[in-house]
């Protein structure tokens, strides 16, 4: 056991080591256009791993490889669109923050509208009018009224 995990950790030390060495890599020399070029795109992009923020805000290892690939498209010549076709590709539309409407996005757009619809539904189907829901007792029959009229002249005793 003890070899086999030896074994595995040389195979990966290689793999690890480059992924290092391109994380550290310091980002090319960008001309001012591509750098805001690029905090717009950011701005549009949501980080995948903290969800609720942009590319440009979070502080997420993933995020900041993911601003590095936006930069690094942007100085090599792409246009915003195709940027953002890119990253669409590669992480599909959960990675922008305003998905497109679709019919895979569908639910996106239109669950918070089907959650309220039905919540009102539930809510009036729960409170509707009493008057819908009779409870009101049957009438006495006559031997029934006569028993009544019995014992309320005995004065209710048993």
């Amino acid at each position: 056991m003890k070899r086999f995990l030896l074994a595995l950790a040389l195979l990966l030390a290689p793999a690890a080591y480059a992924q290092q060495e391109w994380a550290q890599q310091p980002a090319a020399a960008l001309t001012p256009e591509v750098e805001q070029a690029a905090r717009e795109v950011g701005k549009s992009l949501r980080c995948v791993v903290c969800q609720n923020q942009s590319i440009e805000e979070s502080n997420a290892p993933l995020a900041e490889d993911m601003r590095r690939l936006v930069r690094e498209r942007l100085a090599a010549g792409d246009t915003r669109d195709e940027v953002m076709t890119f990253m669409t590709d590669r992480y599909g539309n959960f990675v922008r923050l305003q998905p497109p409407f679709q019919i895979d996005t569908l639910f996106l757009w239109l669950g918070p509208a089907l959650f309220l619809i039905l919540a009102v539904w539930a809510w009036l189907a729960y409170l509707r009018p009493q008057a819908k829901r009779s409870h009101a007792p049957a009438p006495l029959t006559d031997a029934e009224a006569a028993a009544l009229d019995k014992r309320i002249s005995e004065g209710g005793q048993s």
